[in-house]
């Protein structure tokens, strides 16, 4: 046997087939580039009024970034959209939590894409309170939906908003509209007296409740019938059915014992099943009867203008809580305020008074 040599081997191994990465990195280039990507105002706006749902989308993560420079640029594309907006109809849908609103949102927005309609859905998605994250998923709760060309699902989170509204919902509804979709539904996060912020951006607010979970009565005391134009009782099927109909009973006699709406509509009360599709044309025919009856009294162009104002106020106080928490004095103030409120030197109304006095004296 041939000796080897101190750098030799008797093993012979062949240099193996080099893997490939696991990413392909043309893929990798093209996602780089459309990151670096910025949109003037221009390509905002020119892109939004043409329809395109990728600069569409990045206008709203623009509106609901913190930052204070895309708030101000976030304000400008508004502007210009604003006299492209106004002309869809806008339906707000709140209800306990379980009670089906996204399987009914996505039976009802399908019902309307097949009647040739483009729906926005603005989902709202409550956000944690200590990480102020969001899982944002509805639009995987609503899959088929989303596959429909006509349709546009954007999951939004709360941050915190009163009435589990995002901060920028009534701004998201001015671009959709300017976008041209004729019919926009905003999902919130539940039932509450803070719900209000959910009428004033709306046109028709449609309450979806279930029978026999002990809701019924909550949702007479918590007094958020008086803004319902429709209360629709989903899951009204198999078993559940009576007690359904039994629940629609009880809240058309509770009806009766509110005050009569300025619109001159008297509410309605039904009953549905979104796993079924039953009776979800019934809404889409009880929403178009309220919108002609409210456009011949006039109410709805009135309505429309009373919610410019809000959003006039909403502007500002954005705005201004915006200017605060981003001025350079007060972020230098701020940890110091901070530390003196959580050793209990100082009461949280003189600490506030501090920071508002250093904003103003500038």
């Amino acid at each position: 046997m041939k000796e080897t040599g101190e750098n030799q081997s008797t093993l012979n191994v062949k240099k193996g087939i080099v893997q490939p990465p696991s990413v392909n990195p043309d893929i990798l280039v093209k996602i780089k580039k459309a990151r670096k990507r910025s949109y003037s105002e221009d390509d905002y706006v020119k892109g939004i009024i043409d329809g395109n749902r990728t600069i569409l989308s990045q206008a709203i993560t623009l509106l609901e970034s913190s930052n204070h420079d895309h708030f101000r640029k976030a304000q400008h594309v508004i502007e210009r959209c604003l006299p492209y907006s106004g002309k869809s109809v806008r339906i707000g849908i709140t209800g306990v939590p379980g009670a089906g609103k996204s399987t009914f949102i996505e039976s009802f927005g399908t019902l309307l894409t097949g009647k040739g309609r483009k729906i926005a859905v603005l989902a709202i998605d409550p956000s944690s309170t200590n990480t102020h994250g969001s899982i944002l998923g509805d639009k995987t709760r609503m899959e088929r939906l989303s596959t429909e060309p006509n349709a546009f699902i954007r999951p939004s989170p709360s941050t915190g908003a009163l009435g589990g509204v995002a901060r920028k919902t009534r701004e998201t509804i001015i671009l959709c509209e300017a976008a041209g979709f004729d019919t926009v539904i905003v999902e919130t996060v539940g039932v509450g007296q803070s719900e209000t912020a959910v009428s004033s951006m709306v046109d028709f607010f449609l309450l979806l409740m279930i029978a026999g979970a002990g809701d019924e009565l909550q949702g007479i005391k918590r007094g958020i019938m008086e803004m319902a134009d429709l209360v629709a009782i989903n899951k009204a099927d198999g078993k559940n059915r009576p007690m359904a109909e039994q629940a629609a009973v009880m809240f058309s006699n509770a009806l009766h014992l509110f005050p009569p709406s300025a619109s001159g509509w008297i509410p309605k009360v039904m009953t549905c099943s979104a796993i079924e599709n039953r009776s979800i044309n019934e809404v889409w025919r009880l929403v178009t009867e309220y919108v002609t009856l409210t456009k011949a009294s006039g109410y709805f162009e009135l309505r429309r203008r009373e919610q410019a104002i809000i959003r006039m106020h909403d502007t500002i106080a954005g705005y201004l809580k915006n200017s605060f928490y981003n001025n350079e004095e007060i972020n230098k103030l701020r940890p110091e305020i901070e530390t003196k409120l959580h050793e209990g030197t100082i009461t949280s109304y003189k600490a506030a008074w501090k920071l508002l006095n250093k904003y103003f004296s500038k």
